[in-house]
């Protein structure tokens, strides 16, 4: 037999949505009833799931045009990416990133080590605060474009920014999309149970930096040991040596990109802001470069055409990657998952239940790629479980995060990993299986912290009284 032979990326994608499109043939379809909470978004009523009578069969040709439908629900997600490859493009062309790689070249040339674990903590810190995570997309070429000058590979640069954002994620201090959500609904005091995560910020931050920096010494000792030496760089083969110095106008757009993180920032902390935010402030960042650099219009527009030209094929797999989770929403068996997955939890104890809801959430997420929505649909479930098993709801919580955060690293119905694969030119099965050992590492050491978490009883101090209006799930 020949040797197998990863698909396409898309080819794989394609194949997920013809599954899912199967398993709503089989899966008995099902929905639990929701409420509307104080904050407008809709949540599961516990003991409510049912089973819907008139089961719809999936046609393919429904499961066809499901794919312009995800293109379309994915929207804000693929124009920002492309917006993004159209900026980053005029940057570019000023020499303003070839001048940022040479500065950094010279203070971490010598010492990649460094570089990986100050990208690796600095990208777990925002999205511990800030949930920050389509932000890093920005940092992919050039963090590329850095491992490449370092005898590195793309597959290095992607490693350590998408180690950052999934353990920040799953460690979250404070992250509004994720941990205030899920507290809300569990009744919790927000932000309550942060020493324990700030204890266990660092060592999940040495996981991910160890395994990306054991990788990172292979490659350094010998190309032929690069996972992705068998395709193209996506900067090219150019091997440019005599980096510009870093002028005036360089410091001065840096500079200015630096206040638009600055302002990102801002806005999606106290104003809510968004993709289309998002996308807004960076087109004025590169309208802003175009004057500082004194780069002539016409050129500036056909780099950004260029730019964002070159992230066709990154927009097309989001699209399709949203339509899997669309596809069995359409199927109506999202809830009959859910609630199947929940129910054995209730008859085992403590200890291996909340490794059980670990497990969960970590494959829910493949189903439920938003870390918000997801636990609008699980939390609410999770808590009068947790509740009926005597696991503190606050473990119930930390669960959540780490499922949610951990398996954001990998699955491929996650829009914004695919768009930074998709960047970096990787295609999903080589970066399977350079994060599949990673995952399996924070997992294994995200089940020691919650059985001990278990054990020790955190989060009993703000646990609400036994009467708290929520239902226990029903068998």
């Amino acid at each position: 037999m020949g040797k197998f032979k990863v698909p396409h990326t898309l080819t794989l994608l394609f194949a997920m949505m013809v599954i899912a499109m199967i398993a709503t043939w089989i899966v008995p379809q099902g929905a639990f009833e929701m409420q509307t909470l104080d904050s407008g978004r809709q949540a599961v009523v516990p003991g409510t799931f049912t089973l819907i009578e008139d089961k719809n069969y999936m046609t393919p040709w429904q499961l066809l045009t499901a794919i312009p439908r995800a293109f379309a629900s994915a929207q804000d997600v693929i124009f920002f990416v492309m917006i993004l490859g159209g900026v980053l493009s005029i940057a570019r062309a000023t020499g303003t990133v070839d001048a940022l790689i040479g500065r950094m070249l010279e203070r971490f040339g010598e010492k990649p080590q460094i570089l990986i674990f100050m990208v690796v903590f600095c990208f777990a810190m925002a999205s511990s605060f800030i949930g920050t995570a389509g932000e890093y997309i920005p940092f992919v070429l050039i963090l590329v474009a850095l491992c490449k000058a370092m005898r590195l590979d793309a597959m290095t640069a992607v490693g350590m920014t998408v180690a950052g954002y999934g353990i920040g994620y799953g460690i979250s201090a404070v992250n509004p999309f994720t941990l205030v959500i899920a507290q809300q609904i569990a009744e919790l005091p927000i932000l309550s149970g942060w020493p324990l995560r700030a204890a266990i910020f660092l060592p999940f931050v040495l996981i991910g930096f160890h395994h990306v920096w054991s990788y990172s010494k292979k490659v350094l000792a010998d190309p032929a040991n690069s996972m992705v030496a068998d395709l193209p760089c996506p900067l090219g083969d150019s091997n440019a040596v005599d980096y510009p110095k870093l002028a005036l106008k360089h410091k001065l757009i840096l500079g200015s990109f630096l206040a638009t993180i600055a302002m990102v920032a801002y806005g999606i902390r106290i104003h809510g802001w968004y993709l289309y935010q998002l996308g807004a402030c960076f087109i004025a960042w590169g309208l802003l470069t175009v004057i500082i650099s004194r780069l002539e219009v016409d050129v500036a527009a056909k780099k950004f055409i260029d730019g964002a030209m070159e992230l066709t094929t990154t927009a097309i797999l989001i699209g399709v990657a949203r339509g899997i989770s669309l596809v069995m929403e359409d199927g109506q068996i999202l809830h009959s998952l859910v609630h199947g997955m929940s129910l054995p939890l209730s008859y085992v104890g403590a200890e291996i239940a909340v490794v059980g809801m670990l497990i969960i959430q970590t494959l829910l997420n493949f189903f439920i790629p938003s870390g918000s929505g997801q636990a609008f649909v699980t939390m609410p479930l999770m808590v009068p479980l947790a509740d009926l098993l005597e696991i503190p709801r606050q473990v119930a919580v930390l669960a959540y995060q780490f499922g949610d955060g951990f398996s954001n690293m990998i699955i491929p119905t996650n829009a914004i990993l695919m768009g930074i694969i998709g960047i970096a030119g990787i295609p999903y099965g080589h970066w399977f299986r350079f994060c599949l050992p990673l995952i399996l590492k924070l997992m294994l050491a995200a089940a020691v912290v919650l059985v001990l978490a278990v054990v020790f009883g955190y989060g009993d101090d703000v646990q609400p009284p036994a009467a708290t209006g929520i239902s226990v799930i029903s068998h």
